[in-house]
């Protein structure tokens, strides 16, 4: 099989989310993806995209990496993420992580947990979502995943609801998440008018809107080992400002 992948865009920003917030990242978002979540941003990726080799991958990271000479915290500058879509519907994503782990990169990837992520290199950092009740695709989390999970690894519950922040309570104390890795609680930024795709599910019904104030003070309230978080990037740039 050739090594190619089809990527929707590779750019250099910073990271918006995660404990890495803050950091230089470089984003190699991937194209496709199987779920069809309510509050997706990034719905252009699905389709959007162009075949590229893997060498070729591999010289443009490296050209937006060659400014950085240094580490910050032991971490090589910049970090590299694979987001998408679903980086893991392409199997390529396995060797291209692989390559940038050898080359001394610290590797993120942002998976839905709906993917088996157990052939991801050990040495990647996986950031995986638990769905939480309104992406509307709650019934995809693939639960096996829990077992693969490291401590270097984080797991994102995106929520938008009430029935997300109690949903994701419970299933903290049901799996003790808290004892596998860091949890991030991240607020669903409502999705601009050129952001609203046709395809994307609709929060279910009977469910009941959660400000990011009302988030996070039901955090503080109940004392929950969760790291809250909004999109960095939706602050610093427009909301649906693409490669940033």
């Amino acid at each position: 099989m050739s090594e190619t992948l089809v990527v929707n865009e590779i750019y250099l920003s910073l990271q918006g989310e995660s404990t890495f917030a803050g950091l230089p990242c470089i984003f190699v978002r991937l194209t496709a993806c199987n779920l069809r979540c309510s509050y997706c941003d990034t719905a252009y990726a699905f389709t959007e995209g162009e075949k590229q080799s893997v060498p070729d991958m591999l010289a443009e990271i490296r050209k937006l990496a060659a400014p950085y000479s240094q580490s910050i915290n032991g971490h090589k500058m910049p970090l590299i993420e694979l987001t998408g879509g679903e980086p893991l519907l392409q199997p390529n994503a396995l060797p291209l992580m692989k390559t940038l782990c050898d080359e001394g990169f610290t590797v993120l990837i942002e998976t839905s947990g709906a993917h088996d992520i157990s052939k991801i290199d050990p040495r990647v950092r996986r950031i995986m979502d638990l769905k939480c009740p309104s992406s509307g695709e709650v019934l995809r989390n693939r639960w096996e995943n829990l077992r693969h999970l490291k401590s270097t690894d984080e797991i994102k519950f995106v929520m938008g609801t009430q029935e997300d922040y109690d949903w994701a309570k419970q299933k903290i104390v049901e799996h003790k998440l808290d004892a596998i890795c860091p949890l991030l609680f991240s607020w669903v930024q409502p999705l601009t008018p050129e952001q609203q795709d046709k395809v994307l599910k609709k929060v279910p019904a009977g469910q009941t809107p959660i400000t990011r104030l009302e988030l996070a003070e039901k955090i503080i309230a109940d004392a929950l080992p969760v790291r809250f978080q909004v999109q960095m990037h939706k602050i610093i740039w427009s909301p649906d400002q693409r490669g940033v």
